[in-house]
């Protein structure tokens, strides 16, 4: 059986108005090249209102059985966070935030390098800061615990599902009452020194412990901007839809500092035992999938556990790849990184085929290692010639000034990646709009800063693309869809 959700993307900003200026940009007005493979990109000026308040339904679960598969409605949190700030400095922190998950991941995994699965991880950082910090590019679920419903950031990149229970010393402010142990009648703390306590080293980066005078498992979670999740282990029953996962294993979470956007915790799809993946594997056997709409006030995604092949809405066949195996790093999604094609030119590199690539959905902006980010800005620049240059933008150097389009056509993008299979960058994932009148768009990929770091695929390069992790047969899929359910 399979868990339908729909999610809505919270997020920034573009192309959701009406059109911006008056001149349609072609490869042969501007100078280009006049490359085959190009696809045409309509700039349209963000329209934002301080006026939003937050709707009623936000944060409740509604249901229903669709062939055979539990279908959730999910709100994105920017939807549901009240008035509106400043596009413009909320765009900048995005990216402040996004390279703060990039180093936390770097950070993690050099220390399960240098020091082996084998040994302390307490130093390594947990990469959860993306967005969760500053309320954007994330992506949240509706699902119950012990008997209530909550609302969680889902992210592939993390293990541990955990929200802020009570009684809480330190919590941060969540629009949800706090979840309350003793109103759960499932509820069950989990014992230190057992299996389950040692499986936090694995999950967390930092061990399990026993608690003051108490024979309860202790976790924590650190994040790289210094936030963090401190509490208890614990069992209960977890409901998604109608399916029930008894005994369900979480954090119970006393003392949270952070701006987690509201929501009540997060939801762990990573590959130890405790995300949700293994512990859902007698269910869904390993298998979920998710498509991310493009950027819309009210893009409405789907996550589906389980098998659901027939509620995918793809207009592509499906390509698969394998998901390559690291002992040293066995909780992410590893893949062969094969090439990369800019409007059908083949980019030329030495590293293709030999280093694996992350594909992680917590993370925003696409990584590449400096020789490859190199040769493809040195290709997307020669096909995309003839605009007016802008600053760069944080992370991103590659900009322009586009305020006078109306539209432009831009070349192609595609990760290439073993066994034949294609991710093709949707349109709407190649530029960030830094500004929301487009007199500031950036290529929306960016470089590491040595060639030891790893690679990784944001979340908006992967946008209305159905993406199917099989962790049974090892395999990830790539097909075309449009997201945005109508």
């Amino acid at each position: 059986m399979y868990f339908f959700l729909h999610i809505f993307f919270f997020t920034l900003l573009i192309l959701h108005a009406s059109p911006a200026a008056t001149t349609t940009a072609t490869t042969a007005a501007t100078g280009g090249q006049g490359y085959g493979d190009r696809q045409v990109l309509t700039l349209k000026k963000l329209k934002w209102t301080q006026q939003q308040t937050v709707a009623s339904n936000c944060f409740t679960q509604r249901s229903r059985t669709e062939k055979n598969a539990i279908t959730l409605e999910l709100h994105n949190r920017d939807y549901c966070s009240g008035p509106r700030s400043d596009w413009n400095q909320r765009l900048l922190k995005n990216l402040l935030s996004d390279q703060i998950r990039v180093h936390s991941l770097q950070s993690r995994i050099k220390i399960l390098l240098s020091n082996g699965l084998n040994q302390e991880l307490s130093q390594a950082e947990i990469p959860l800061v993306s967005g969760a910090k500053l309320q954007t590019l994330n992506y949240v679920a509706t699902v119950g615990l012990g008997g209530r419903n909550i609302t969680l950031i889902v992210d592939t990149g993390s293990d541990l599902t955990w929200v802020q229970c009570e009684p809480c010393g330190a919590c941060y402010n969540q629009q949800e009452p706090l979840f309350n142990p003793s109103q759960s009648p499932s509820y069950k703390p989990v014992l230190c020194k057992s299996t389950t306590c040692d499986n936090l080293a694995y999950a967390t980066g930092s061990s399990g412990v026993c608690g003051f005078n108490s024979t309860t498992c202790n976790y924590y979670v650190s994040y790289g901007d210094g936030s963090y999740t401190r509490g208890d282990l614990a069992n209960d029953n977890l409901a998604l839809g109608t399916t029930l996962i008894k005994d369900f294993v979480f954090g119970c979470g006393r003392a949270n500092d952070g701006l987690f956007g509201g929501v009540s915790g997060l939801m762990g799809l990573g590959r130890s035992a405790l995300s949700v993946v293994s512990q859902t594997y007698g269910v869904f056997e390993g298998v979920f999938s998710y498509c991310l709409p493009s950027v819309s006030d009210e893009g409405l995604g789907s996550l589906i556990l389980g098998d659901g092949t027939s509620l995918y809405k793809n207009f592509t066949p499906f390509s698969y790849t394998n998901l390559i195996s690291n002992t040293m790093m066995p909780t992410f999604y590893f893949l062969n990184l094969t090439g990369i094609s800019i409007g059908g030119v083949a980019l030329q590199d030495l590293g293709f085929g030999k280093n694996e690539m992350l594909i992680d959905s917590g993370t925003v902006i696409t990584r590449l290692k400096p020789t490859v980010y190199n040769a493809l800005k040195t290709e997307f620049l020669k096909q995309f010639s003839g605009f007016p240059k802008a600053p760069a933008f944080s992370i991103l150097d590659t900009c322009f000034n586009l305020s006078a389009y109306e539209e432009v056509e831009i070349p192609t993008m595609k990760m290439h990646f073993g066994m034949d299979a294609i991710l093709k960058v949707d349109v709407t994932g190649i530029f960030y709009f830094a500004k929301a009148d487009a007199s500031q768009v950036c290529l929306a990929i960016a470089g590491l800063s040595d060639e030891e770091e790893i690679g990784i695929i944001g979340n908006y390069q992967q946008k209305n693309t159905r993406v199917v992790y099989n962790t049974k047969a090892s395999t990830l899929g790539f097909a075309k869809e449009t997201c945005s359910l109508d």
